[in-house]
């Protein structure tokens, strides 16, 4: 190669290397991407511009035998869909189907009406044949998640019929340094081994926060088959866990309470003290066999600021 056809190519290096630079930027906590500068909207493919607001609400969905049965039915797709819209995350457990194509087809109704909400998915767990997958449905206008540090809790002595699936996430729209980060872990208690389970929440919780990602705002959330003064009970050995939905049923049919969003207090400070059900039945004025087509549970939330207020370098308050 002659020395004059090797400086133009250095040349056009640089310059493409400077007009990179100048016109576009690279951002992303889970992949990296070029983005325009100064675009306030998303291409084809990119990420859309980032949401700002003061809180989030992190929800917990169990929606029952979700597979291709269930997909089926188009006006039970259409409020499966609405009720993800109105959560920035959300936990789901009950993914029953063999076929890849579920999840992704409910997450294309969510994003009908042009909002931008994607999915980690995690394997099939399960000792039976009934196998189900965790999922996060999240907004990406308002949440972004690190896939590269999503993974299924390892449980070599068989503890947990199905092992959590844990995945990180960081809220934005906000400077971020001043971000929420936290980790959820997304969990289906076996109703057949409901105390046997329990018991090893608190070690669940101990086993996320020593990781060694150094995250301090790790939030348990799922299907639990148990009501909340039976969950804070398990959970006695870990002082700072509190459970936030307290006094109320959590199922269709109101009788009973299942589902629950789990903090560590003082260190998941950005907790509002708001958490409810969302009420699938009287919300969008159904039947009870209408509500428990689409699933038997309802909803739980709790809502967080979207700004970091804990205190990473504050050791918990552990039992041993």
């Amino acid at each position: 190669m002659s020395k004059s056809l090797l400086l133009v190519i250095v040349l056009l290096a640089i310059a493409g290397a400077w007009y990179v630079s100048q016109n576009y930027e690279i951002r992303g906590l889970d992949q990296v991407e070029l983005v325009p500068k100064d675009s306030n909207s998303s291409t084809q493919g990119g990420r859309p511009a980032a949401r700002a607001g003061k809180t989030i609400r992190i929800a917990t969905f169990n929606i029952q035998t979700l597979g291709r049965a269930k997909m089926s039915k188009p006006a039970v797709v259409e409020r499966l869909a609405e009720i993800l819209r109105q959560f920035d995350v959300v936990a789901i457990q009950e993914i029953r189907s063999r076929h890849p194509d579920v999840l992704p087809k409910l997450v294309e109704y969510v994003n009908a009406t042009g909002r931008h909400y994607d999915f980690v998915l995690g394997p099939r767990v399960g000792r039976t044949s009934q196998k189900e997958q965790f999922a996060f449905v999240f907004d990406t206008e308002t949440i972004e998640v690190d896939r590269f540090q999503v993974y299924t809790v390892r449980d070599p002595e068989d503890l947990l019929h199905r092992p959590p699936l844990v995945a990180p996430f960081r809220v934005r729209g906000v400077p971020p340094h001043e971000a929420f980060t936290f980790t959820l872990v997304n969990v289906h208690i076996d109703p057949d081994e409901v105390q046997s389970e329990l018991r090893w929440l608190p070690d669940l919780f101990r086993a996320v926060l020593g990781d060694g990602r150094g995250e301090d705002d790790v939030i348990v959330l799922g299907d639990f088959n148990a009501d909340d003064q039976v969950l804070q009970a398990a959970l006695a050995s870990l002082p700072t866990a509190q459970v936030t939905l307290q006094g109320t049923t959590t199922n269709v049919r109101m009788t009973a309470q299942y589902d629950n969003v789990v903090i560590l207090l003082p260190a998941t400070s950005e907790y509002t003290g708001k958490c409810g059900v969302f009420d699938i039945l009287r919300t969008y004025n159904l039947t009870l066999k209408e509500a428990l087509e689409v699933s038997d549970h309802n909803p739980v939330w709790a809502s967080f600021s979207v700004r970091e207020a804990g205190s990473p370098e504050a050791p918990l308050a552990l039992a041993p």
